[in-house]
């Protein structure tokens, strides 16, 4: 676990670094390695002129050192451990530098030996910068080179951006947006819950022993409200934790198996994205809601809670995820896009009561079916009426299935009870069995269309026609007969 009292390591600028096999291979330099480590994993982060014969206190780390060796002594001291260039390549290493370019001309004619055993020794790259290349042009090439890096990683940065509000628009938004964190990472992506357990997670899980142990102590930590954010390296895995949102307690940890520069600000941004998808979606709604589920349960009538939850008109707006099962966190997100809180999921049908000023409309990933705008006392109504265009939506596959506005045209000529009691006679053969009524409802709707019947009641196109053939038996009417149709079409609404 990192202690926050710990000295840290030597500074480096937040620029992205370059490898030094990519300054080795510019032709125009022709630079050498001549001792140290061949590891391609070398980076630097500048390069950096000094003949200062303690050049510790001037490097910041990660440097490229460059000197001509105008502070080396005459003779160049003895070689071994405790000589000059000993005690030199020693300094620069403690201060964290990358590497060592020794420049061939004016002062030296080569390298000079115990240098080169120096760097060995040390573990320092040391490179030949020969007559022909002038420090400057090795500064400006490097500086092409990070130029060119951070191009690449805004690049990278921005395309991640993009893809995370992608996955958060999805059906299953939080899976989506952890599969892509981790992807964009090259590591592992972990949602922790306010109890703390693991809620979801996805990428690779090849790490070594005791990372993922790290990981959730590094989420605990975040959790404790000590940090708002931490980071640690266990391993060789670099982990990183974020707390999403102000109390929510659900933490974003991370574990990769390296770090570059725009990984944090890749991180940050799913960090966002889950706070909007696990928290609060409209700040000082949640003791309003509260209070009406409270009153309700109590007795009240739905019209006189409304007003806790807004003005005026509402719609009732069902749902179900495309191709496969919503959860919770998508129900909450589908909610969020529509501009409402007010949301439930049961069997796989996101209900959610939208305001009628906000005009539902197509969300990528989902079928909706929505009702007219009604008034508190006709939310059931408006729930059936739902529920009928969202079965619509999925017969005909549209995005999006409305119900026209209720209370108006011919069914208005009749005074609302005697058209009421003209339904309840007209259907009663068949009332007792809802399977009867709703197949014929559907059926209807969909112009007598067995397939899409089928389709929108999840039922076998034989058991529609059984069903229809039911109905007309007990009806006693010919449902070929337009009329006939019109007729049931009228008592169907008003019951």
């Amino acid at each position: 676990m990192p202690d926050p009292h710990a000295p840290s390591a030597p500074a480096v600028p937040p620029t992205p670094p370059i490898p030094l096999s990519a300054l080795l291979a510019r032709e125009d330099l022709a630079l050498r390695r001549i001792a140290g480590p061949s590891d391609p994993g070398v980076v630097i982060h500048w390069a950096h002129t000094s003949e200062m014969a303690d050049p510790y206190p001037y490097l910041l780390g990660g440097e490229l050192l460059l000197t001509a060796g105008v502070h080396v002594p005459g003779s160049g001291g003895p070689s071994g451990p405790g000589g000059y260039f000993d005690d030199y390549v020693s300094r620069i290493v403690a201060a964290g530098g990358a590497a060592l370019g020794f420049g061939v001309a004016p002062v030296h004619d080569t390298v000079p030996p115990a240098l080169v055993a120096a760097c060995d020794a040390h573990g320092l790259p040391l490179l030949e910068v020969p007559p022909g290349t002038t420090f400057a042009a090795v500064a400006r090439a490097v500086w092409q080179l990070m130029a060119q890096a951070r191009l690449a990683e805004l690049r990278r940065v921005t395309e991640a951006q993009q893809s995370l509000a992608a996955a958060a628009s999805r059906p299953d938004p939080v899976p989506s947006v952890l599969r892509q964190l981790a992807q964009r990472v090259g590591g592992r992506a972990v949602l922790y819950g306010p109890e703390g357990a693991r809620v979801a997670e996805a990428g690779r899980e090849e790490f070594p022993p005791g990372v993922r142990e790290a990981l959730d102590g590094l989420a605990r930590l975040v959790a404790s409200r000590a940090h708002s954010s931490a980071t640690d390296t266990v391993a060789g895995a670099h982990l990183a934790a974020y707390a999403l949102g102000a109390g929510q307690g659900f933490v974003l940890a991370v574990a990769a198996p390296h770090r570059d520069p725009g990984d944090h600000t890749i991180a940050s941004v799913a960090a966002v994205l889950l706070s909007l998808l696990t928290g609060e979606h409209h700040s000082g709604s949640g003791a309003a809601r509260s209070s009406a589920l409270v009153r309700l349960l109590l007795g009240a009538p739905p019209e006189e809670v409304a007003p806790l939850l807004g003005d005026g008109r509402w719609v009732v707006v069902h749902a179900r995820a495309d191709g496969r099962a919503a959860d919770a966190v998508a129900a909450s997100a589908l909610g969020a896009a529509l501009g409402s809180a007010l949301v439930d999921l049961a069997d796989g049908v996101v209900r959610v009561l939208v305001p009628a000023g906000r005009e539902p409309a197509a969300q990528p990933g989902w079928t909706l079916g929505v009702s007219a705008a009604a008034a508190p006392a006709d939310w059931p109504a408006a729930d059936r009426q739902a529920a009928r265009a969202l079965a619509r939506a999925r017969a005909t596959r549209t995005a999006v299935a409305r119900t026209g506005a209720a209370g108006s045209g011919l069914a208005d000529l009749l005074p609302h009870g005697e058209a009421e009691a003209h339904a309840r006679a007209l259907l009663a053969p068949v009332a007792a069995v809802p399977a009867l009524t709703e197949t014929l409802r559907t059926w209807l709707s969909l112009h007598g269309s067995w397939d899409r019947t089928a389709v929108a009641l999840a039922v076998h196109r034989n058991t529609v026609r059984q069903r229809v053939a039911r109905c007309a038996a007990l009806l006693g009417a010919d449902l070929d007969d337009p009329d006939v149709r019109m007729e049931l079409w009228f008592a169907l609404r008003r019951s």
